[in-house]
């Protein structure tokens, strides 16, 4: 004959209680957080915090085991690599620049409709990170873009790649895109400069110089990245001619198939030249000092970086680098230490921090006393399981609200910071507000577990109390 008590109920607090202090459940605008105790997976080291947030444009292309191609994405981190919102665009299949606009919107480039009809078609749209929203949005005839610069809300300058279709031979340049009218209103060709015939780029009538960047240095002036010529250019858009040229065609000393070169001047007036030397696995600067290039600096090898594809110097004198292959971004001292790093697979192609714009401007090597040739060090040991788990956790945080031919989806706050932030944060870097910190909210459910740890002894007591004063008598019908 079994007996039944209050005691019963009182328990049933008991096992609930470690699931409130597990961490958050999913709501309608949310997917549910890793526990406080469960580190976030793609957060690697973590010194410092960073200002404000950090855009990781990744292309979705995975090589090796189980290689392949991924839905490509664009991944917002919070100052201490938290995961603020995760962005997948219906069409996109490949994700290329990604510049903060002034409007606090960000302007994308990237391809869509990949295919026998429409092959690598280029899309340009505004996205307002805010709501997840395409504020407008351009499918142009130019296949395969990599990199655009919005010079106004109606004028493009584009790096214009592989445009070799309905032409005789060649025709890869710089244009300036009118997207309103769906016109060229400026346009400069390579074939005009450099000879078809000369030992230089690739194919001339499928891939010539594979110009993968374009970069406003002022209103006259254009750095351009023809990567199959292992060079930078700059253009004076106002006579057309080159100004000066970086690299040597075919040697690969000074750069070879480089990525994203970011234009500097020191404060003695010397032009200077950020560049991740994506095919020799390192980050270079050089300055032009009496008409000549110098090396000013050097940092990574092929023991360290694997492919990486951009570079752009913050306003601390520190490095922010995609290092591609590895799947991870990287904020590097002109020393080589990494104090920041967090790691987005599959194959990072643009990372931009914010609160500074497109292309952050900071101090030059130079200016900073720091020239020389340095090695990377002070990142975490990544094997390749944890990146698996990140893979996971970064599919896990995104859901879409609408994901049509013109909308994306985002979700907020879903992944906490780094454990591993051993020192900290200085000056401007210690605003936390730009995300929700998981360890924060932690701290705020501990309170709430002490109080209901009291909670449930004042209520064990009185059921024991209950249990002994009633437990003699029997209930009806059980047996």
């Amino acid at each position: 004959m079994r007996r039944r008590s209050v005691i019963v109920v009182v328990c049933c607090l008991c096992v609930a209680a470690p699931v409130v202090l597990a961490g958050p459940s999913a709501t309608a605008g949310s997917t549910a957080s890793a526990a406080p105790d469960d580190a976030n997976p793609c957060v690697g080291t973590m010194e410092r915090a960073a200002n404000g947030l950090t855009v990781v444009s990744v292309q979705g292309m995975r090589f090796g085991d189980d290689g392949g191609k991924r839905q490509a994405r664009l991944v917002a981190l919070g100052p201490r690599g938290q995961v603020e919102w995760v962005h997948q665009r219906d069409g996109v299949t490949w994700s290329y620049d990604v510049d903060p606009v002034d409007d606090g919107t960000l302007f994308v480039t990237g391809t869509k409709y990949r295919g026998e009809d429409k092959p690598g078609r280029t899309v340009f749209y505004k996205l307002d990170p805010e709501t997840g929203e395409t504020v407008w949005s351009e499918t142009a005839p130019f296949q395969d873009t990599h990199d655009a610069d919005l010079l106004s809300d109606t004028e493009i300058l584009v790096a214009n790649m592989r445009a070799t279709a309905n032409v005789s031979g060649n025709r890869d340049r710089l244009l300036v895109y009118n997207r309103t009218t769906d016109e060229v209103t400026w346009q400069w060709q390579f074939r005009d400069h450099y000879d078809r015939d000369a030992d230089l780029g690739g194919n001339y009538s499928h891939d010539w110089t594979h110009v993968n960047d374009v970069d406003a240095v002022n209103e006259t002036h254009y750095l351009a990245s023809p990567r199959n010529f292992d060079m930078t250019v700059l253009v004076d858009r106002t006579s057309g001619d080159v100004v000066w040229e970086l690299g040597e065609p075919n040697s690969g000393d000074v750069m070879r198939k480089q990525h994203n070169p970011v234009h500097y001047e020191s404060e003695n007036g010397t032009s200077t030249v950020l560049v991740a030397d994506s095919e020799n696995d390192r980050i270079v600067e050089y300055a032009r000092r009496d008409g000549d290039w110098q090396r000013t600096w050097r940092v990574g090898n092929e023991s360290s970086l694997t492919w990486p594809r951009d570079a752009d110097r913050l306003p601390n004198g520190n490095t922010l680098v995609g290092d591609s292959s590895n799947n991870r971004v990287l904020e590097v001292t002109p020393e080589g230490e990494v104090v920041w790093e967090v790691y987005t697979p599959w194959l990072v192609y643009d990372v931009e921090r914010v609160p500074y714009g497109d292309e952050a401007g900071g101090p030059t090597i130079a200016d900073q006393d720091a020239e020389g040739a340095v090695n990377l060090h002070g990142d975490a040991a990544f094997d390749a399981t944890r990146q698996e788990r990140c893979d996971a956790a970064l599919k896990n945080a995104t859901r879409f609200s609408d994901l049509g031919d013109d909308d994306g989806g985002i979700v907020g706050d879903l992944l906490g910071g780094g454990d591993s932030d051993r020192t900290t944060a200085r000056d401007d870097q210690t605003s936390h507000d730009d995300g929700w910190d998981l360890r924060q909210f932690a701290r705020g459910l501990e309170l709430v577990g002490v109080a209901v740890a009291v909670g449930f002894v004042v209520l064990l007591g009185a059921g024991l109390l209950f249990f002994r004063r009633y437990e003699q008598f029997e209930i009806p019908g059980e047996d």
